[in-house]
């Protein structure tokens, strides 16, 4: 079934720590092989994507989808502060090349939650310098392959370690954010100290990874690498067309809860308007919704399904989210993320077209989406939930690496 036209971006998206394998200069490497680690199981091989990217492509365009969302490992192209690998910059130059040589439009995220190791030592997402080194590091990846890039997005969900300071205030309301943490392990105070140790610091100061809680100064932090990185980026290459992603909910008020909901959006979306006011697009993420009443948030009902994730199934949340950004962002609108973790597929294709309708409605009703990307297209590494959650199109045997394309994958590419 046609629900978009020809030049609407309809594709899925990957991580490189998430899928690579052996990222072995980042922070979340580093925290997951600690003997108390928070981190389910460590990433490993992942799911060999860095060598078998032009078969994942291939099924991605198989399928009938035309965008490919990936992102650039920070710590291969920088694993010392003052080292710049070229070998991984050419890595990353056949992975966009070879998107254009199938037909799919790459877009290019510079950072998805994973540090290079000596930026968390020198004080990392808490400490001002962080500035001026992203943008730097942007700025010299485009310098070389700005060439053969169209879209980028500086930041995966720049208010994700806000949502983590948030639930962590908010620990007992059980309805978390829409990330993959642990909170409550046994092995927190151990993994700490580790951590501290691995990182080069003095326990009980702590690492300030970007999936840690951050400060008020800290949030804004990542706003400004994101402005400086923005900048420095069009500087070297003015075609380019850069954004940022935020993760949202679908905030809904109930029953006299417009003020709770209200501040909740202020959190989530509102107060960040400022810093990107001058970009060319603002990536949306959103996976469920939130409920509020005049006490607060709601908890979920008894009975309504929830996903692999323990947050509620709920395919119309991204429509309502993107609809609630339009009336105050003005520009054009991606749907960078929105999927289920589910191990029943029809589940999944069910999500899909509920989720794709929604988007189809928006675009009819004169909201500029420009496109949808489907996270994710590989079964893959969910951070500190290890490879347990299945958000993926296509399946992966991990003891052998092949690959099972899932209907709807097929699904999805059947709708453009």
């Amino acid at each position: 079934m046609k629900k978009f036209n020809k030049n609407f971006m309809l594709g899925s998206a990957t991580a490189a720590h998430q899928v690579e394998g052996n990222n072995i200069y980042n922070d979340c490497w580093v925290e997951e092989n600690l003997k108390h680690s928070l981190y389910d199981e460590p990433s490993l091989d992942a799911v060999d994507h860095y060598n078998r990217y032009k078969e994942d492509i291939r099924l991605l365009k198989e399928s009938g989808l035309n965008t490919y969302r990936f992102s650039i490992e920070w710590s291969r192209i920088q694993s010392e502060r003052d080292l710049w690998n070229h070998k991984e910059i050419e890595h990353y130059r056949d992975v966009i090349n070879c998107c254009l040589d199938n037909g799919i439009t790459p877009i290019v995220t510079m950072f998805h939650f994973s540090s290079p190791k000596w930026l968390i030592s020198m004080g990392g997402w808490e400490n001002p310098e962080v500035i001026s080194l992203f943008a730097e590091y942007c700025r010299r990846v485009v310098s070389e392959l700005g060439d053969i890039m169209e879209y980028v997005c500086t930041i995966n969900e720049a208010n994700m370690r806000m949502f983590i300071s948030e639930i962590l205030k908010t620990i007992g309301a059980k309805q978390d954010a829409q990330v993959g943490i642990n909170l409550d392990s046994s092995n927190a105070d151990a993994a700490g100290i580790e951590a501290s140790e691995a990182f080069g610091l003095k326990f009980p100061e702590q690492p300030h990874t970007f999936v840690s809680p951050c400060t008020p100064e800290g949030d804004i932090i990542v706003m400004k690498a994101h402005e400086a990185a923005r900048d420095a980026m069009k500087a070297e290459c003015p075609h380019l067309k850069i954004g940022i992603t935020l993760t949202v909910h679908n905030v809904i008020a109930v029953d006299g809860g417009e003020e709770n909901a209200h501040a909740e959006w202020d959190t989530e979306f509102l107060h960040y308007l400022p810093y990107i006011q001058h970009d060319d697009f603002l990536g949306v993420q959103c996976y469920t919704r939130k409920r509020f009443n005049k006490k607060g948030l709601m908890p979920y009902a008894e009975g309504v399904p929830l996903t692999q994730m323990g947050y509620e199934e709920c395919p119309e949340a991204v429509a309502g989210a993107v609809r609630d950004i339009a009336k105050n962002f003005k520009g054009d609108i991606i749907v960078t993320e929105n999927g289920i973790a589910t191990a029943d597929d029809h589940v999944r294709s069910h999500f899909i077209e509920k989720a794709t309708d929604g988007i189809k409605e928006c675009i009819d009703d004169g909201i500029p989406v420009k496109g949808y990307i489907y996270w994710s297209l590989l079964d893959n590494f969910e951070w500190q939930k290890g490879y347990s959650m299945t958000f993926g199109l296509i399946g992966v045997d991990r003891k052998t690496q092949t690959r099972y394309p899932k209907e709807s994958l097929y699904e999805l590419g059947s709708f453009i």
